[in-house]
């Protein structure tokens, strides 16, 4: 765990960037049970609207707390999420995730934060909001 939580603040923002590698949509097919062909077959994807497998949204979602984790700190929890996914991923594209802090409420160590993800020519992939508590009051 980082002690970044003990100094963060409103405005404050944080980023990563991270390739979605194939072998991640597999064992993300694996581990949810989603097996959907648009993101494991290539025949099938290919004559889709996308042209070619996209990854599962929620890879980026779980990016997003990977996120909240190395940006604000470990030892907090999640109490919701928003997502609006917006373009695809597709295997092997670069995303930057990033957070920002948009509001707290001090005494309960509530954080309200912006979660985006876009792709490296900055294309939106993924908008959203999350409400954590931190690991320790701000």
């Amino acid at each position: 765990m980082t002690d970044t939580a003990a100094s963060v603040d409103v405005g404050y923002t944080a980023s990563f960037t991270v390739q979605v590698t194939d072998k991640m949509v597999h064992q993300f097919a694996d581990l949810s049970g989603d097996r959907n062909p648009i993101h494991l077959d290539d025949e099938y994807a290919s004559k889709t609207r996308f042209g070619r497998r996209i990854a599962h949204g929620m890879i980026v979602g779980a990016l997003i707390s990977r996120a909240l984790v190395d940006g604000i700190g470990g030892g907090g929890i999640y109490l919701g999420q928003s997502l609006k996914f917006v373009n695809p991923v597709f295997i092997d594209d670069t995303v930057v995730i990033t957070i920002k802090i948009t509001g707290i409420r001090k005494e309960k160590g509530i954080a309200t934060v912006e979660t985006n993800a876009t792709k490296l020519n900055g294309d939106v992939v993924v908008k959203g909001e999350a409400v954590i508590m931190m690991s320790r009051p701000a």
